[in-house]
């Protein structure tokens, strides 16, 4: 079995990381330069960097915030947010990204995935889902513009049709468990994990090392993200790791 990653998440608005509830309320969580050598000297398997107002706003991805961010890592480093075209994602590699997340873009444009993957390779690309449960519909719609607009996308439709065009990995927010310590959505992750062939990244809902543990084991995650329990000191990656680790999980 391949061992869990535990993956911090930066969502940077204007230069700063920030952190709010269902994708709102956002308040400031610090540096991300400085942020990210803390993760990377505190054990973290990878880092995300998400710039959570580029689609919205209509702009590129901070490529110099990314610059900054990854001279400091050692570990694989995403980044997504405002990636629109092949010559975004080539930027943003340039910029010392090992993979880039592609969400708003490639759900206005699916050929974005073919040919990020056929260029690059599919180990480089990650589909971003952000998605929320439709009371009226009974099933998880995706949603764009960093939650912001529904789509006619089911989530497992739209999952498995990202991989088929060359996603390699899959990252699913929870837009309901988003910030709320909860646990993660473990139905949703389930759900997703058991229908495609490639990593799926949990996240939305971390409270605790418990939800680590029972999305990895109920869930059928591949690796879980968290953000404001991680930058807020409320927990660590090392005590993370620790607990799983007495849980028999299999981590790195």
């Amino acid at each position: 079995m391949l061992a869990k990653r535990i993956i911090p998440c930066l969502d940077v608005k204007d230069g700063r990381v920030v952190k709010g509830v269902q994708f709102v309320g956002l308040r400031d969580a610090g540096d991300p330069v400085e942020l990210a050598k803390f993760y990377d000297e505190e054990g973290a398997d990878e880092l995300v960097f998400l710039d959570i107002s580029a689609s919205h706003e209509g702009r590129k991805t901070m490529v110099e915030v990314v610059e900054q961010v990854a001279s400091q890592l050692a570990i694989p480093f995403t980044v997504g947010g405002g990636i629109n075209s092949l010559e975004d994602m080539k930027r943003i590699l340039r910029a010392g990204a090992d993979k880039v997340s592609v969400n708003t873009a490639a759900l206005l444009n699916p050929d974005l995935i073919n040919e990020g993957a056929t260029f690059f390779g599919s180990q480089c690309i990650v589909c971003a889902i952000d998605a929320r449960f439709d009371q009226e519909l009974q099933s998880w719609r995706v949603y764009t513009h960093g939650g912001r607009n529904a789509t006619e996308w089911e989530v497992v439709a739209w999952a498995t049709e990202a991989v088929k065009r060359g996603a390699g990995e899959i990252l699913l927010t929870s837009m309901d468990k988003d910030g709320e310590k909860s646990g993660f959505n473990v139905e949703l992750t389930k759900t997703v994990s058991s229908a495609v062939t490639v990593p799926v990244i949990a996240s939305g809902g971390a409270g605790n090392a418990e939800h680590f543990a029972q999305v990895f084991d109920e869930g059928l995650a591949d690796a879980a993200l968290a953000a404001s329990i991680f930058h807020y000191k409320e927990t660590s990656v090392k005590e993370v790791k620790s607990y799983l680790k007495e849980k028999g999980v299999s981590i790195r």
